[in-house]
């Protein structure tokens, strides 16, 4: 293992963070506060608990979802989209590093700054919420899982990404409404018995669900079924993955 070059490529993607505070830190947490003061403060008051939990404290697993899924995406397909943008990519393939490095590299910066954004919303959200973690080891559990699944997803997305735009379509058009639609604001135990069906297709659901099973004990869906299936889109990624440096898909033309 090419330590050195795994720390390389970590470095240097971390460095990029701490470069664009305002856009990688700043926003995210802002967006997010907003949710907390419109949906947790305003709305919140006026709504009854569900299963036992205030309106507010029960939406705050699902919104810091939002976040880590969408800028766990961002952060690596941003990051390995650059250097194919301007041409990099040819040092990276030809350095004495392998795919895995490459990908330990990328993706492991990628999930650290989401770990770290998510960690800085749950404190944030303890400015407009009271919420307790029952069980904060399967909270940093989900939370690491989460922000390497989708660091590796979004990795896969700015290799098959040839333009800006095409970097968006998927957290925009795909992933965003699955999160909205995937428990964020409401238990899906509270839909007719036709949506509770349909939502379990929604893989977002069980990575909410789990998440919220950390925080106050109660969860759509069994919590070992959440892991599993989390567990699960985390080997489709990496087999994805290893088939993209095996064939050199837009990598090496």
């Amino acid at each position: 293992m090419n330590l050195h070059g795994i720390r390389a490529i970590y470095k240097f993607e971390m460095a990029r963070m701490w470069r664009t505070l305002m856009q990688s830190i700043a926003s995210p947490v802002i967006s997010t506060s907003l949710y907390f003061v419109v949906f947790g403060s305003a709305i919140g008051s006026r709504m009854g608990a569900i299963d036992g939990v205030s309106y507010g404290a029960f939406i705050i697993p699902g919104l810091v979802m939002l976040s880590l899924l969408m800028q766990s995406i961002s952060n690596a397909s941003f990051g390995i989209y650059m250097p194919k943008f301007s041409g990099t990519i040819y040092e990276v393939l030809s350095a004495p590093v392998s795919y895995v490095e490459v990908v330990i590299g990328y993706v492991g910066a990628a999930a650290t700054k989401s770990l770290i954004l998510g960690a800085i919303i749950l404190l944030t959200a303890r400015l407009f919420v009271d919420y307790s973690i029952d069980h904060p080891f399967w909270m940093v559990f989900f939370l690491t899982l989460t922000a390497i699944t989708f660091s590796l997803f979004g990795f896969i997305i700015g290799i098959w990404a040839d333009t800006f735009e095409k970097l968006q379509i998927v957290p925009l058009m795909i992933v965003t409404p699955l999160v909205f639609l995937g428990g964020t604001f409401y238990s899906i135990n509270m839909l007719p018995p036709l949506w509770q069906t349909i939502t379990l297709f929604n893989p977002v659901v069980y990575l909410i669900s789990g998440f919220r099973w950390a925080f106050y004990g109660i969860s759509d869906v069994n919590v070992v079924v959440s892991a599993g299936m989390t567990l699960f889109f985390l080997l489709l990624c990496i087999l994805a993955i290893g088939y993209i440096f095996k064939t050199g898909y837009r990598l090496r033309s």
